[in-house]
């Protein structure tokens, strides 16, 4: 394990391989792989900065082939269950459209990835049910970090494939319900990762 600059890193990025990518070493607990781990922390900016920090230094030959990113995230619907690969992200937390309308450009355009499920991403944790309501209108699962994470895969020409497992209901037994169900979760996140690597 090496720690670089705040971001913690479990093994060696191996050029051409996948990279994975998760907020909180939670997360990560129960993962069985050689393949390299990347431990962001949590909110946005520590997960961009993670991600351009680790790998914008690296030449495009010595990146990884594609990013993984691996995590909890609440329900905003009931419902919806177990884990979901992301198919389209966004912020909620910032009024691109609003700032569109004054500077002539949104800086936080939907990011689409192909077909699943939308995700939002904030700086908060959501644990509100008048929020889980207004965010339910526009997505289907919200996060702290899943859209920077894409966002810097973009930027840095990565393919990126996000799979969210629901911890909780974005409700407020939400926090209490994350701690109850982190560790099933990884564990879970294994099961799917075996069978990711058993296909790549």
């Amino acid at each position: 394990m090496t720690r670089v600059e705040g971001v913690e890193l479990v093994g060696q990025i191996m050029p051409g391989s996948p990279l994975l990518v998760v907020a909180v070493r939670h997360e990560a607990e129960h993962l069985s792989t050689d393949l390299p781990i990347l431990i962001t922390g949590v909110g946005k900016l520590a997960a961009a900065r993670s991600v351009l920090g680790t790998l914008a230094p690296l030449d495009g030959p010595d990146r990884p082939s594609l990013l993984v990113n691996l995590g909890s995230a609440g329900a905003l619907r009931d419902g919806i269950e177990g884990i979901h690969r992301v198919g389209t992200l966004l912020q909620h937390d910032l009024d691109g459209l609003a700032i569109a309308a004054t500077v002539g450009f949104d800086p936080s355009p939907l990011i689409v990835l192909g077909q699943g499920l939308t995700l939002a991403t904030g700086d908060r944790f959501i644990a509100d049910p008048t929020e889980r309501k207004r965010l339910a209108a526009v997505a289907d699962l919200v996060d702290m970090e899943g859209y920077a994470i894409a966002s810097a895969a973009g930027l840095l020409g990565l393919d990126i494939i996000v799979m969210k497992h629901v911890s909780d209901q974005a409700d407020d037994e939400a926090p209490d319900r994350w701690i109850e169900t982190i560790a099933v979760i990884s564990m879970e996140l294994a099961r799917w990762l075996d069978d990711f690597e058993e296909e790549h």
